[in-house]
């Protein structure tokens, strides 16, 4: 079975989404931006999400960890806890 490791960013809104991705993009560090910014408690360790396998994610989340480019900021992703900006960073 597929096992990713990921981690993400949780905001409540997809402006605030965008404007961390074009952080992030300009050179920020996601880590460090999820400690700031995250509202998921995976915020404190970077927004480290550890490794999981297919489903053990909602359905949104899943699609892009299972598809995405690794080491490739992703998001918004809209699901129903917010507004998640996505990095894989492995899988297998």
């Amino acid at each position: 079975m597929p096992q990713a490791s990921a981690r993400h960013i949780l905001v409540s809104t997809e402006q605030q989404c965008n404007a961390l991705k074009t952080e992030i993009e300009n050179g920020a560090d996601f880590a460090q931006v999820a400690r700031e910014h995250s509202l998921c408690p995976s915020g404190r360790t970077g927004g480290d999400l550890g490794t999981f396998g297919p489903g053990q994610m909602v359905k949104e989340f899943d699609q892009v960890v299972f598809s995405a480019p690794v080491n490739v900021v992703q998001g918004p992703v809209k699901t129903q806890f917010g507004y998640h900006l996505v990095e894989v960073t492995s899988r297998q």
